[in-house]
């Protein structure tokens, strides 16, 4: 269906409302009955049951791509710093550079903390437009920094809206997905692994030809102009992100958002206006929800809208995500998996550069030239990872546990067998095969998460992994300080993290694999 160039649909299909046989599996919750308020649950379920039969069209299309862009910021500027890193500290000679890590993983924590938590109370719409708007401006003025604490502070800032991407990101498109396409979520970290790729395409000319060479020469303002255009191109990608989200995509509030809020008519109107764009006509009416406000005990009256603005002061989707026990479990753990992963993950990525270019020195041939080329060459198997994992994900009796668990262990195992390389190009290749193994976790981790939280919860639930994620990213540099990175002991940690996170990943409770979320 393609809509006209006036804004008319071309063509209309009328869209019931009765779930079809074939989405009978579909229909089952990603959580058992009785895990969330059983009035939530059946409207949950009906508006399922209406985006389903809506199906994957025009504006899940569009949605894929601009979300796509908050999955590639959350990468992107990680690596950045991690890119940017030697030559800063190069130029700055700061007694610790790992400051700058630390700053970015401050400034990411909050933005996981304010972004993540607030969607769930003022909505995805607004966090959507800012976070990547928040990481062009200070990305674009960081790159006239004019000593190393401006780098940090101007590194945590931008982090503030890269924190929130995810969170926000991961809600707001799952919530628009027809249940047999959820394994899209998994797909979209093929723009962070493309992230990565981009960003050191970018560093290798820039970074690579006019940054100091680490020679014990002094190292001038003007002979390492790199990272600052560097700087310059991230933040103009960012900004052109940012346009594109702002004034040529309209996002529309989550139905089973509003409808968690007790507006029922205005998720009723984005459903039908989500059938529009998509070149079809919805017949799902309000009376499709009212039939299930009779059953339970859930308030849609002034009373209890104005008792919902203030259920940031008592931690109403905190509790609701330790509401059972099973619930709890579920939650816990996956908490803890996202921490061992943050503190292993920066531990090693972030100083990946550095690690390269110091070992390649041991090797003869840690050039800059070279470490920002075996960086992009990392950077390649990415891509492929992710595809990976959204295959992996739809295997019966494997699906996302199954894909997880292995893909984490993987990765630890890689990295502990990299401390084996005897030269620069069987670092270059463990190297790789981490990148591949570790794009693969990420790709099934962002997809697995929003889809064990009711949508209601959903922001918070993200922002409490992310803000695990966070707190342990923020240790990562600290290590990194009082570690010798030219040794193969923060290599060990980081893999020992993800060995234990792939084992406790096999210990969660839910598998929504051929189930549509709440």
């Amino acid at each position: 269906m393609e809509d006209s160039k006036d804004g008319n649909i071309d063509k209309e299909v009328s869209v019931g409302t009765a779930p079809t046989a074939a989405f009978d599996d579909i229909t089952k919750s990603a959580l058992p009955e009785g895990t969330v308020d059983s009035v939530y649950a059946a409207k949950a379920h009906a508006l399922n049951n209406a985006i389903q039969e809506i199906g994957m069209g025009w504006y899940q299309w569009q949605l894929f791509v601009v979300v796509g862009f908050g999955w590639a910021s959350d990468n992107l500027w990680p690596v950045v710093t991690s890119l940017i890193l030697p030559a800063v500290a190069l130029e700055y000679s700061p007694p610790k550079p790992p400051i700058l890590s630390l700053s970015q993983n401050i400034g990411l924590l909050a933005g996981a903390i304010f972004w993540g938590f607030g969607c769930d109370v003022f909505g995805r719409r607004w966090a959507f437009n800012l976070t990547i708007g928040i990481t062009s401006v200070f990305g674009l003025i960081s790159a006239g920094s004019p000593n190393f604490a401006a780098v940090c502070v101007f590194a945590a800032l931008w982090s503030v809206g890269v924190g929130g991407n995810l969170p926000v990101d991961s809600a707001i498109f799952l919530e628009f997905l027809p249940g047999t396409h959820q394994y899209l979520l998994t797909v979209l970290s093929v723009f962070w692994a493309f992230a990565q790729l981009l960003a050191t395409l970018i560093a290798w000319p820039l970074l690579g030809y006019h940054t100091c060479q680490d020679n014990g020469q002094p190292c001038t303002r003007s002979a390492n102009f790199g990272w600052r255009y560097f700087m310059i191109a991230m933040g103009a990608i960012a900004m052109v992100m940012f346009i594109c989200r702002f004034f040529f995509f309209t996002l529309f509030e989550s139905p089973k958002f509003l409808m968690g809020r007790g507006k029922d008519a205005e998720a009723v109107r984005v459903v039908q206006e989500v059938a529009r764009r998509n070149g079809k006509v919805s017949t799902f009416t309000l009376a499709n929800l009212e039939v299930f406000d009779d059953q339970g005990t859930v308030r849609t009256d002034a009373a209890a809208a104005l008792s919902r603005k203030l259920e940031k002061l008592n931690f109403t989707h905190v509790r609701a995500l330790f509401a059972t026990p099973k619930l709890a479990y579920s939650t816990s753990l996956i908490m803890l998996i996202w921490a061992f992963i943050g503190l292993g993950f920066p531990l090693y990525n972030a100083f990946l550069p550095y690690i390269q270019e110091t070992r390649g020195a041991q090797f003869g041939d840690g050039s800059t030239y070279i470490t920002y080329r075996n960086s992009l060459i990392i950077a390649v198997l990415g891509v492929p990872g992710a595809l990976v994992g959204g295959v992996l994900v739809e295997i019966p009796r494997f699906g996302r546990k199954g894909a997880l668990a292995v893909s984490t262990a993987l990765t630890g195992v890689f990295l502990f067998a990299s401390t084996t390389a005897l030269t620069s190009n069987a670092l270059l290749g463990w190297n790789c095969a981490y990148n591949f193994m570790s794009n693969i976790m990420y790709a099934v981790l962002y997809a697995y998460t929003p889809e064990i939280f009711p949508t209601k919860d959903r922001g918070t639930g993200n922002a409490l992994t992310a803000t695990a994620n966070r707190i342990f990213g923020i240790m990562a540099p600290i290590v990194a300080m009082y570690a010798n990175l030219a040794t193969a002991a923060p290599v060990y940690v980081s893999g020992a993290l993800f060995i234990a996170a792939g084992l406790l990943t096999a210990a969660l409770p839910f598998e929504p694999r051929g189930k549509a979320s709440l």
